[in-house]
């Protein structure tokens, strides 16, 4: 019998399985636009982000978001762009040796925040080139959110 698989476990194999040849304007606003509609059809108040290299590619607030929303997406963002991982799972690897990143990590909390919600744009045979993200669900929805449209779009 094989061990259970650890949140770590699940969040590495997320970033092996979810990879994009490549990545332009049109594949953003396709991501952004795709998280926009399931969060619509959801009725989830959260702000969504697609961003390649720093550059703003998409960007919408729904219903409900606020710009604390926005300055999470950037703080989230910012973990993904100095790790090239998702947020959570920086956030897990801390979590899993006994810190917190906030404790451990020695950076600013106000800049940086790895909490679920922000997950690198990764493109095969390059790496992070950038994030796409969301804010306003309890972390883990948002990351969930995030992977399934994700899932979805590379899968067609």
């Amino acid at each position: 019998m094989t061990a259970p698989r650890t949140l770590l476990d699940e969040l590495v194999a997320q970033e092996t399985r979810l990879v994009f040849d490549s990545f332009d304007e049109a594949a953003a606003w396709e991501v952004g636009g795709a998280l926009r509609a399931a969060a619509l059809a959801a009725s989830l108040p959260v702000a969504v982000s697609v961003r390649r290299n720093g550059q703003r590619l998409f960007h919408a607030a729904l219903p409900g978001a606020s710009a604390d929303n926005d300055a999470w997406l950037d703080r989230k963002c910012a973990v993904v762009d100095r790790y090239g991982h998702s947020s959570l799972l920086v956030g897990e690897q801390f979590r899993e040796a006994g810190t917190t990143f906030e404790e451990s990590s020695r950076l600013d909390p106000g800049r940086f925040a790895a909490h679920g919600g922000a997950f690198p744009v990764l493109v095969r045979g390059t790496g992070c080139v950038g994030t796409v993200a969301v804010s306003g669900l309890p972390q883990r929805e948002d990351h969930d959110l995030v992977v399934r449209v994700l899932g979805e779009h590379l899968s067609r």
